[in-house]
């Protein structure tokens, strides 16, 4: 990962159907993000739980529309 600040319309183009760790997350509102910081990448989202967990600024979301998180 690179750390660059990425659009979320970017950041599902670039990570098709993956959970993504993001951080310095700008919101559009509540349940949205406008753009934010890639940290990783990955099949389950389960590292960056528990990266969270540990106190970590981190938030994962699923690039694929209409899911559950």
């Amino acid at each position: 990962m690179d750390n660059e600040r990425l659009a979320w319309s970017e950041i599902v183009k670039k990570y098709p159907d993956k959970w993504v760790g993001m951080s310095q997350i700008e919101w559009k509102n509540d349940a949205n993000v406008r753009s934010a910081v890639v940290i990783g990448a990955s099949d389950d989202g389960e590292e960056f739980m528990f990266r969270a967990c540990d106190g970590e600024d981190v938030c994962a979301m699923y690039t694929t529309p209409n899911n559950l998180y």
